[in-house]
Order: structure tokens, then sequence, then C-alpha cells
């Protein structure tokens, strides 16, 4: 079975790769979040030419909000259902020609290509291979594909979460994330945040009639400097690569901006903070920690506004899991290597399903070294690859035998 199924997967190697073209070629920015229903139709064209049936859901968003669609299709029959997860929506453009999605020899460069349009595609042909070589499963695929992942998934998963649309009679759920070889098995939680501090603007030879609102904000800076400080002394005990990364995180200034002009006293300025949590942290807590330094700097007389951007709690599934050691069963037979476990340094959708109950893990084909950077790309051996472990993975779970 296994030769059989790897040696379909590579036998899918040139269509998978024009099927990610296609979808690389179609520019899903985010933010703002552009061409959505552009790549919906791309995705849906190829499952109907793969025979397999469809549904499109139009996620409810408020006035101003570029339409937002989710995309689910499913593959064999019964109620345990083990889910293939991924996002269509790729950060915006670090360089000109990203969508060109071109091909080098071993390689298929464009934005998207490693984060995650090849592993979508991975996922649809997993069924592909699974539905030709008629692999008996006692349950189903679920595919999901989502927008906004890169936003924090309001409009895509998280909706899916709040409304009772995710996660059904899971068994599992694997997501094409770029793992570069490892299984991710657990994630950090996440909240971004826009402080905006509020002055009064004035000329700078009379500042004694404006309240600078860059002084302010410093003042807010400093404050939460302090609990950087402490935070940044946690460590993860799960495994990661490299080992400064176990480190909590609370990064100030990702992006600032303010004032007018030199000779202005600026009335308003404005900077983020990211807080990455480690699983073994409370995130209600910390989240009131972070709250509470603003709350005290509005009694203190400062002006500020705070917009949460997204929030997510950690995650983690246990490695020693059936599921868990099926992928990692799956990867070694494929790779001819033992499979890795480590927590994601970031966030990941993974937690809508761990929040159920569900054990849920990251494999995919791309690279998290060269997600979302100019020269972003997939080694084309890597989705077929994926295409097996992903077929491999639903015959254990959803066989005989699981």
């Amino acid at each position: 079975m296994e030769e059989r199924i790897c040696k379909a997967a590579r036998g899918y190697g040139d269509e998978m790769v024009a099927f990610t073209q296609a979808m690389v070629r179609v520019a899903t920015e985010n933010p703002p979040g552009v061409r959505y229903a552009e790549c919906v139709e791309v995705i849906t064209a190829q499952l109907s030419r793969l025979g397999l049936p469809y549904q499109v859901r139009k996620v409810p968003v408020p006035a101003g909000v570029a339409p937002r669609y989710v995309v689910t299709s499913s593959f064999g029959h019964g109620p345990r259902t083990l889910y293939f997860h991924g996002h269509y929506d790729v950060v915006p453009a670090s360089a000109p020609g990203q969508f060109s999605a071109e091909r080098r020899g071993a390689k298929l460069f464009g934005r998207g290509a490693t984060d995650m349009k090849s592993g979508l595609a991975a996922m649809v042909y997993a069924v592909r291979v699974l539905d030709e070589l008629r692999v008996p499963l006692g349950g189903r695929i679920g595919l999901v594909f989502v927008p906004d992942e890169e936003t924090g998934g309001r409009y895509g998963a998280s909706w899916l979460a709040r409304t009772g649309r995710l996660g059904a009679n899971a068994v599992g759920m694997l997501l094409p994330e770029p793992t570069g070889g490892v299984v991710w098995h657990a994630s950090r939680g996440a909240i971004t945040l826009r402080v905006r501090v509020r002055g009064r603007a004035a000329h700078v030879g009379l500042q004694h009639m404006g309240v600078n609102a860059f002084d302010q904000m410093l003042g807010v800076a400093g404050a939460l400097g302090k609990l950087k400080r402490e935070v940044e002394r946690r460590k993860t005990r799960y495994r990661i690569t490299p080992a400064a990364a176990r480190h909590s995180i609370l990064m100030l200034g990702g992006r600032v901006e303010g004032g007018t002009s030199a000779n202005s006293v600026p009335g308003e300025c404005s900077f983020t903070l990211e807080r990455r949590f480690n699983p073994e942290e409370d995130f209600a807590r910390e989240k009131q920690r972070l709250l509470a330094i603003f709350d005290r700097a509005r009694r203190q007389g400062v002006k500020l506004e705070i917009e949460i951007l997204q929030e997510g709690e950690a995650s983690g599934s246990p490695e020693e899991s059936p599921f868990a050691r099926a992928v990692a069963r799956s990867i070694e037979q494929v790779t001819g290597r033992a499979a890795r476990f480590e927590m994601c340094p970031g966030l990941l959708e993974t937690r809508f399903y761990a929040a159920q109950g569900a054990p849920a893990c990251a494999y995919g084909p791309g690279l998290l070294t060269v997600a979302h950077g100019p020269h972003e790309f997939v080694p084309v051996k890597n989705i077929w690859q994926c295409v097996a472990v992903y077929a491999l993975t639903a015959a254990r779970v959803l066989g005989p035998a699981g």
C-alpha cells in the first residue's frame, strides 16, 4: 500500500504543480483580503474536475469588509472524519513579480507557494490518490479551505468554530503549514494590539499649548517594557528550534506611526504590540495583565485607545497519541526519516480543532524559512511527499486498523 500510494502521488506531480500555480497567480493578499472569490473559483473548479462535491459559504462580514468565503468538500462515508484544513489567503507581496508562479527546476516560486497553496494542492491530491487506489476508509475526509488566517481567522476558521460548523466528529486534523519537515503538534497563543495615544497638536514654538502624544506613548511603552522583561524570562517545555525561541514573547513597535512634521507637537501616535504565549501560560491572566497597564495609564490621564487585531489561545496535542503516531509512521515511510515533533513559534489554526478535543498536527510541503519572504518557494518534491503522507495517514486513521 505504501509503495502504491507514493507511486500514485508522484504520478500527479505536474497536475499538482499546475494547480498550485493557478492559485498562486491569484493574489489573495491579506490584509486587506482581496481576490478571494477568484481563488475560490480556482479551488472549486479543481474539486469539480476531480469529481468531489463542494459547498461555498459566504461569511457574514461588517459593512466595508470585502466578501469572505469558506469552501468545504468531503470524500468517503460515515461520521468519523479526518480533516485536511488550510487557508488560501497570503501575506502581501514583498517583491515584484511574486504572483507569476514561476517554476525553476525543482522549485516553484511565488507568494503563497510555500504558505500554503502548495499545501492546499496536497490536501486535494491526497484524496485523489485515495480515490484512485480505492483505499478502504471507515469514515470521511473533510476538506476545509478558509480565508483570513494571516489576520487571525475572524472570518474564516474562527467563524466556523463560533457557528458550530467546524470539526464535527473529528478523529484528527492535518494542517499543511510550511513546517520544513517537522511536525508541529503545539503552537503559541497570540494577542496583537494597536495602541493609539491621543494628545493635542501645536506649533513647536508654543509646545506648552499642546499635549505631546509621543511623550505619552513612551510612558506607556516603558510600562510595557517592564512586563516584557519579566515574561521573556519564561521558557516552554516543548521542543522548538532554535533553542532561543523557547522564550515567551512580548514585542513592541512592529509598526509605529505618528506626528505630521518636525516642527509640530504630535497630536497622535500609535504602535503595535505582539504578545505570544507559550502553552504553559494562562491566556486569560496574561491578557488581563496587558490590559491593566492601559487602564492604569488612562487613570493617569493618558488618552488612549486599544484595538485588538487578533487573538488566539495556545494549543497542543500529545505526540504519543495514536493519531500523532500514525502521522509519524507515514512520514518515516515516505521520507525515510524519523518524524520530529516541535512546537510552532507562531499561532496555528490547529487550535480550533484542539479546543474541541481533536488531535491536530501541522505538516506541510513548505519551508518556514522562506515563508513571507521576497524569494518564497516550495520544493516540488515536497508536494507529492506530503500527498503520500496525508493519504497514508488517512488509511491508518480511518482504515480497518484505525
